[in-house]
């Protein structure tokens, strides 16, 4: 009796002969790769971007989560080779797909990135693959389009081939948890597509989470990315009504978490930044409208949340009138922190961009002091601001601005050396009450 597709692919991933493809290797996409070579299977990573390959093959990283000496490591011990060839599809048993899915300037889906990839795949797809899309999208995508643009070659799902979906969970910066850890949800087109993706991502995670299929693994991808956004916005929204009546949201919040059950901390800030949680929730917003269902809560969160650069500078232009009697169109301002969040050097979706050019949009001049980000790098919706500079901190450097925004609080930002060097502190962050610096000159947005 002949062996099954099934069959030979579970026995060479159980004996870690398969071989896998992680198709993008950024954020996502490297650190998996590195976590299932260090599990024994041969890994090759695909990538459209050349300058990857350039540091790869230097055995330099370039994302905070993978060291130099990691990914030094698997390549010379065999398990770890990049290119921008996509013909070695055809030789690897497993193939990922972690490509960004972003939003189009009117907030749909934008799935070009997936598309293609799959049309990449579909040119090299053989017997005895499995395909997996971590990328976060609605749910149906794996199934409505991965799925059909894989079998528009002939094969079929289930028997020819096998079709998964397993969302990332990467968290840049989280010294706690790294890929291997985290708990890994799966699903798969069929039971013996989810019996591969267990033997799998079993082999290389310590948690499988098996659900019943590809579009609610999307969902759970969704609900974890929407549970957050919705929370922040509340705390935003606290944030500003609070600071109307007096009260400090910081210290209401700090109290409130004192309490040993039925209540969670989020903390508001200057806007939300990541791919994950200000596109995210647009993705299903965007499905609802299939069955006419609204999402009102989801987009309102969305809306508080978009808002938050905006009343940031708008308390910026305040303060500055009020303590220094001076119009943001006459002011420099320094902003601390590119960022999105403190100790990375990812500045996807940042406020702090945002941030930025609204100042500049009122007439003021902005600069920014980043410890991990020495340059703004091209982006899709600041091409302006592209190859600005980050200021290195010095008192006199610092006395200089009118006033210093604080966005992102790195933990190695001097917050001493500007509370004492600068005229005018906005602190979007609680960091100078944190480390008890507060003074008279920090205003809290």
């Amino acid at each position: 009796m002949a062996t099954s597709s099934f069959d030979m692919l579970l026995q060479k991933i159980e004996t870690r002969a398969a071989r896998a493809g992680v198709i993008g290797l950024g954020y996502v996409g490297l650190p998996l790769a590195m976590a299932v070579a260090r599990s024994g299977f041969a890994v090759t990573g695909f990538d459209i971007d050349p300058s990857k390959m350039v540091a790869l093959d230097a055995r330099r990283s370039y994302i905070d989560a993978v060291s130099d000496a990691a990914l030094a490591a698997e390549i010379e011990a065999g398990r770890f080779q990049a290119t921008t060839d996509f013909a070695g599809l055809a030789a690897c048993d497993v193939i990922i797909i972690c490509v960004p899915t972003p939003l189009t300037k009117h907030r749909d889906p934008d799935l070009s990135f997936v598309e293609a990839t799959s049309r990449s795949i579909a040119q090299h797809l053989r017997p005895g693959q499995l395909v997996v899309l971590e990328s976060t999208t609605y749910p149906g995508t794996t199934d409505d389009i991965v799925k059909v643009i894989l079998e528009a070659t002939g094969l079929k799902s289930g028997s020819d081939f096998f079709v998964g979906f397993s969302p990332e969970r990467e968290d840049p910066g989280n010294q706690h948890y790294h890929t291997a850890t985290i708990p890994k949800v799966v699903a798969g087109d069929g039971p013996e597509a989810l019996a591969l993706m267990r033997a799998f991502y079993g082999a290389a995670v310590s948690t499988v989470v098996p659900v019943s299929s590809n579009a609610t693994a999307e969902a759970v991808k969704l609900t974890e990315n929407i549970f957050r956004s919705v929370n922040i916005a509340l705390v935003n929204e606290l944030k500003t009504v609070y600071a109307a009546m007096g009260i400090d949201v910081w210290e209401v919040i700090d109290a409130a978490k004192t309490k040993p059950f039925g209540y969670m901390p989020f903390y508001p800030g200057p806007g939300l930044g990541g791919h994950c949680i200000p596109i995210d929730p647009f993705y299903l917003t965007w499905k609802s409208r299939e069955y006419e269902l609204p999402t009102r809560f989801i987009e309102l969160a969305g809306e508080i949340n978009s808002a938050m650069p905006r009343y940031v500078v708008g308390k910026l232009a305040e303060a500055l009138d009020i303590r220094a009697g001076k119009a943001l169109s006459r002011s420099r301002v320094l902003v601390i922190g590119l960022a999105y969040k403190k100790n990375v050097a990812d500045i996807r979706e940042s406020p702090s961009l945002r941030l930025i050019e609204i100042i500049e949009e009122r007439g003021g001049r902005a600069d920014y002091h980043d410890p991990f980000v020495a340059e703004i790098p091209p982006t899709r919706e600041y091409q302006a601001l592209k190859g600005r500079r980050s200021v290195a901190l010095a008192p006199d450097t610092i006395a200089g601005y009118d006033a210093v925004l604080i966005a992102t609080d790195h933990d190695s930002v001097d917050y001493a050396a500007i509370a004492k060097s600068a005229a005018l502190i906005i602190d979007t962050r609680n960091v100078f009450n944190r480390l008890g610096l507060s003074a008279d000159q920090v205003i809290k947005a």
